[in-house]
């Protein structure tokens, strides 16, 4: 028979005591990756990380960011990342036709009454005679790749306009403003949060809205892969959930004024640590303010915006024409529309 004398008894109890009060712990939530680029327009993934709604939803959320949409889709592929808010590109549509990736949700809408994506010129073409986007014809479109969204819109306007524009690729944001202030391009097409800054440079003029020529464009969506939608569903619903208070909370007080101007400058601060990190408060303020758009509630999905898009990117040979709505977009997490 094990004996123990009155040490090593006091011992073992608190042993046991101390194993009974970390036992929670254990249960620890569960690590994903969340990709985001340091948009305003990804303030959804900011707030719920910050107001702990991804914790308590069971989550441990690590956010990495990106420059571009394409490496963001290639990192859901690999399994580098879990779930990301971007807009819909040929790359991530292909990767859905590889069984990849799914699209589960919506984000950033353009909406009636809500200032949206600007079209730009630079000064050199705006003082050539580019003032609005009838006189785009012959001038070069700033874009980051073939088939990414940029690519979309500006096509879109140049057709309605009935014009043909050439579009130059430069990878990255960074490079495409440095662009456009240059005058190495004449137009290009982005967020509020940049093109109002950037116009009021005086180096680039904004000569028409996004919203006048696709109204209702579902311009960004939640994706995960394929694994995740089909083998990971309580987690996915979990994230979407807590993205989605994110996106409540990010309307309500920007956009609905619920919490007064105490409630956008809380919400101000709370951007500021993820979008314009390299400006002062002050400084970054008014451009996180003019970036306001409608991100949608419950990460609803316009399926008809969503359609239109692939159709697009069929009509330019830049995916298969075979692929259908259903190849990379999953219904089952959200109410979708159409509209």
């Amino acid at each position: 028979m094990i004996t123990f004398n009155r040490r090593q008894t006091l011992g073992l109890i608190g042993a046991a005591a101390a194993s009974g009060l970390a036992a929670p712990a254990l249960a620890q939530n569960k690590k994903i990756v969340v990709g985001a680029l340091r948009f305003t327009s990804h303030s959804a993934s900011f707030i719920a990380a910050e107001r702990a709604y991804f914790a308590d939803a069971g989550l441990d959320v690590e956010l990495r960011f990106f420059q571009a949409a394409q490496p963001m889709a290639v990192a859901i592929a690999s399994g580098d990342v879990d779930y990301a808010v971007t807009a819909i590109s040929g790359g991530l549509i292909s990767l859905a036709d590889k069984g990849a990736i799914k699209v589960i949700g919506g984000a950033l809408s353009e909406e009636p009454g809500i200032d949206g994506q600007k079209i730009l010129a630079s000064d050199a073409a705006f003082k050539a005679g580019l003032t609005s986007p009838a006189g785009l014809g012959g001038r070069k479109f700033g874009i980051s790749t073939a088939g990414s969204s940029f690519h979309y819109m500006g096509s879109k306007v140049a057709q309605a306009e009935g014009v043909d524009v050439s579009f130059t690729p430069l990878q990255k944001v960074g490079a495409i403003i440095g662009a456009l202030k240059s005058g190495q391009i004449d137009a290009w097409s982005i967020v509020p949060h940049i093109a109002k800054p950037l116009a009021g440079s005086g180096a680039v003029h904004i000569i028409g809205n996004i919203s006048d020529y696709l109204p209702n464009y579902q311009v960004t969506t939640v994706f995960t892969s394929a694994k995740n939608a089909n083998d990971e569903r309580q987690q996915t619903s979990d994230f979407l959930k807590a993205f989605s208070m994110g996106a409540s909370d990010y309307n309500s007080t920007m956009i609905d004024k619920s919490g007064g101007e105490e409630g956008v400058n809380e919400m101000v601060d709370l951007i500021h640590k993820y979008v314009y990190t390299d400006r002062e408060r002050a400084k970054a303020a008014p451009s996180i303010i003019n970036g306001t758009m409608r991100i949608n509630e419950g990460a609803r999905l316009n399926v008809a915006s969503v359609q239109d898009q692939l159709s697009w990117f069929q009509s330019e040979g830049l995916i298969d024409g075979d692929i259908t709505l259903d190849t990379f977009v999953d219904s089952s997490y959200v109410e979708t529309f159409e509209a």
